[in-house]
């Protein structure tokens, strides 16, 4: 029996150290990231292109013609080209016709033939491109050079009606899209090793992240493979085989990094009153004390007659004005030291403030030293 107890103790306590070793791996993969979505590798990007073109098929709501004549010449150079000339000073009142940009992003390493989206928007006065139908249009780079080809029928996804001078609108209908709609006609050369050398670039400038990022590196693939330059650049030393390049990055875009606390950083939108901290925000203790100050106007229309109906009087009408100023008493309040996140939401919640004074109250706080933290002001 004894032996047996032994046994059965041991294999509980055995069993307890895997699950607290499987769940610590997982809490600790949870707060890890990969590579792939902290850093891009320099080099690889996408390119803007953009276009001039027309759409046409529309149902009476094209550009006025008189409103936008670059439409009339568009549409007369685009017939002449086809073949088809139109006597100069005509008048051509078209109303299913607009004129149009239209725009898109070429991938990295795209070939000729592939397709890829556009999105086409009114540069007229035309009031929906629904039903339309883009016609042939180059997109051309920063360079001047045409690298895509754009045609098809566009997708809105707005819906309006009018009638009797009352009309309703749900969304835009002055833009729209085509999945698919442009084929790559020119490819962009796309470089991003030389010698093997290899450089990756954070979304964020930090230091912490950067140096923690190498480290994973040099741990997962082998030492000595990856450098820390500065706060956002990482460079990486890979093959020389042109060949191994790829399974290489696919490698290192899977490493775990397990990042460091983030910088203690305040957000505010004046425009819209919104107020978002991150978790390493902390308050050191301070008296607070408020109160708003409002001025209301009130005018009322009174109606003056004369004592008797045959006086010669006049009835007029007069303004009653009243002018009353409202303030809110403040009290001293007291806001304890906070030393995370919920402990700083609740010592703010005990102010009682409305969003607005809230926002003069953090930035109150972070002059008086009070606020451990960045404002930032969008």
């Amino acid at each position: 029996m004894n032996t047996r107890s032994k046994a059965a103790k041991v294999w509980r306590l055995y069993r307890a150290v895997l699950l607290a070793v499987w769940f610590g791996g997982l809490s600790l993969s949870a707060q890890a990231e990969r590579i792939k979505d902290l850093a891009s590798i320099q080099g690889v990007r996408s390119n803007q292109l953009v276009g001039y073109g027309l759409v046409v098929g529309l149902d009476g709501s094209g550009d006025q013609v008189r409103q936008a004549p670059f439409t009339q010449q568009s549409l007369t150079n685009m017939l002449a080209q086809l073949g088809v000339t139109v006597p100069q000073g005509t008048n051509m009142q078209l109303r299913n016709v607009a004129a149009v940009m239209v725009t898109a992003q070429l991938p990295a390493f795209s070939r000729p033939g592939q397709s890829m989206d556009v999105v086409v928007s009114s540069m007229g006065n035309a009031k929906s491109l629904r039903g339309g139908t883009l016609l042939m249009t180059p997109l051309k780079g920063a360079d001047g050079q045409v690298y895509a080809l754009a045609q098809g029928n566009l997708l809105v996804g707005g819906a309006g009606a009018q009638a009797g001078g009352a009309s309703v609108q749900v969304n835009q209908l002055n833009g729209g899209i085509i999945s698919n709609g442009a084929i790559v006609e020119r490819s962009v050369p796309t470089t991003f090793a030389r010698d093997g050398r290899i450089y990756l670039e954070m979304h964020t400038t930090d230091f912490g992240v950067a140096q923690q990022a190498a480290l994973a590196i040099n741990q997962s693939i082998g030492p000595g493979v990856a450098t820390a330059l500065d706060g956002r650049v990482v460079e990486l030393r890979g093959p020389l085989d042109p060949n191994q390049l790829t399974a290489f990055l696919s490698n290192i875009e899977q490493v775990q990094v397990k990042l460091p606390p983030a910088r203690a950083k305040v957000i505010i939108n004046a425009r819209t009153g919104t107020v978002v901290m991150n978790r390493t925000v902390t308050i050191e203790e301070a008296a607070v004390a408020y109160g708003n100050l409002s001025v209301v106007i009130s005018r009322q229309q009174q109606v003056s007659q004369p004592d008797t109906p045959f006086a010669g009087g006049q009835t007029v009408v007069t303004d009653n004005t009243q002018i009353e100023m409202r303030t809110d008493q403040g009290a001293l309040k007291r806001i304890r030291t906070s030393a995370n996140l919920v402990d700083v939401v609740k010592a703010l919640n005990t102010l009682g403030a409305t969003p607005q004074d809230l926002l003069s109250i953090l930035q109150t706080l972070k002059s008086a030293g009070a606020l451990r933290a960045d404002l930032e002001i969008v």
